[in-house]
Formats: C-alpha cells, sequence, structure tokens
C-alpha cells in the first residue's frame, strides 16, 4: 500500500510540476548593440535591424574591393584550368582542384555581397591597364620623360601574373608547368593578402560584418595555402 502510495504521490507532482516547467519562458537572446556616433551612447537594436546595418555600413573601397577581388580569383581559376590539362604531378593538381572550388566559392560570396547592396558586379570604366601594380600611381611617365610600362609585362593588379607570364604558363607543360604554377599562385595568393591588407588601412573600410569576416578568412586560407605550395615547390624536380 505504502509502495502504491508512493507511486501516486510521485506522479501528483509530476502532473503539478509540468505545467510550471511548460510555462517556463526560453532564455532571452542577448542584447545587440550598436556602436553609437563619438560622444554619443550605444542603442540596442533587432537581429532584423543588425541584418540591414550589415548592408548598409560599407564604402566604396569596399566596393572596389569586391569587384576587383572577383577578377583576381577568376585569374586563379583560370590558372588551375591550365593545370588540369599541362601538369604533371598529381599533389600540385589535388592543391589546384581545392583552390578552384575554393576561389570559386568565394567569388559567389563577392558577387552576392555587391548584389544584395545593389552594386555592379564590376567597376564601370574599370581600365585594367590603369590598375596595374605599381601602375596606378597616377604619374605622367611620358612627361616625366620616363618610358612607358609595357602592358604585356603589367599586372592587372596586385600578386596577378602578366599576360606574358599567363602566355608562359599556358606554353609549359610537365613538371616545368608545375614549377610555374606553384611560383605563379604563390605571387598570385600574396598579392590578395596584399590587397587585403590595404582595404583594412584604408580609413572607415572593412567594416561590414560580412565583409570582414571574408577577409580575415581570405588571410588565413592563402597563407596557409601559401606554405602548402612552398613546400610542393621545394619538392619537385625541377626545384631542386
Amino acid at each position: 500500500m505504502r509502495f502504491e502510495f508512493g507511486i501516486l504521490a510521485a506522479l501528483t507532482a509530476g502532473l503539478l510540476a509540468g505545467p510550471a516547467l511548460a510555462q517556463t519562458p526560453p532564455p532571452a537572446s542577448p542584447p545587440i548593440f550598436q556602436p553609437g556616433a563619438p560622444g554619443q551612447p550605444s542603442r540596442i537594436v533587432t537581429p532584423e535591424q543588425a541584418k540591414e546595418l550589415g548592408r548598409t555600413s560599407f564604402t566604396e573601397a569596399d566596393v572596389a574591393f569586391m569587384q576587383h577581388m572577383i577578377v583576381h580569383h577568376a585569374q586563379a581559376v583560370e590558372m588551375v584550368g591550365l593545370l588540369e590539362t599541362r601538369g604533371s604531378d598529381r599533389r600540385v593538381k589535388l592543391l589546384g582542384r581545392r583552390i578552384a572550388l575554393s576561389q570559386e566559392a568565394e567569388m559567389a560570396i563577392m558577387r552576392n555581397w555587391l548584389e544584395e547592396r545593389g552594386r555592379p558586379l564590376e567597376m564601370q570604366g574599370m581600365d585594367h591597364a590603369a590598375m596595374g601594380h605599381g601602375a596606378h600611381d597616377g604619374m605622367d611617365h611620358a612627361a616625366m620623360g620616363h618610358a612607358m610600362p609595357d602592358p604585356d609585362d603589367t599586372p592587372v593588379m596586385a600578386g596577378m601574373l602578366t599576360p606574358r607570364q599567363m602566355r608562359t604558363l599556358a606554353a609549359s607543360e610537365g613538371p616545368a608547368f608545375d614549377a610555374l604554377f606553384l611560383t605563379g599562385m604563390i605571387q598570385h595568393h600574396q598579392g590578395a593578402i596584399d590587397m587585403v591588407h590595404a582595404l583594412m588601412e584604408t580609413p572607415n573600410a572593412a567594416q561590414d560584418t560580412l565583409l570582414s569576416d571574408f577577409t580575415a578568412a581570405v588571410i588565413a586560407d592563402q597563407q596557409a595555402e601559401i606554405l602548402r605550395m612552398q613546400s610542393l615547390l621545394s619538392e619537385l624536380p625541377t626545384a631542386s
């Protein structure tokens, strides 16, 4: 009898506690604060407002960076396309495929970022020659008595292979191609890292949340890939 009473008491307690447990509200999400202007207090915003603010807190430097980086990544994908048919080292090909997949995924992110903010995927009137590394300083070389830079040896932007380098790569094959590919892609990756650093040094740039996360990932991923490519390069027959 006592045993049955104990069971009944336990069931009764459970039934009484059930509604109370069911009515317990879920834990509140932590508040989202938007920093105020200098001298002004921060304010709490909703998740929807925070998402919208993330889409509007960008600068023209951010937009130009994304537009340029799409072009930069596209050349890396083109280089991997050559690797598939002209390279010989299986390890280099596997790394190249991973690089292409990563670059294509990042290009999709950059296009989506620009489209969500109503900005074109390409900079209007973008002159590739004028954007060359070291050739976009606005100097009038002819007026200063300097020889004009050869467009064939002028990269579109930091780290990219010049037209001449791309032709040399496309004309190579086997181990020689593998060595040129790794050397060129190391240069290419370092150029992308330099572009990120330049953006970070631009006042008010890279404050957009998604862009900030993206640039951090670019640096981490490409630095790791540079180390891997340097290791592979040292192991190639032509590197000895």
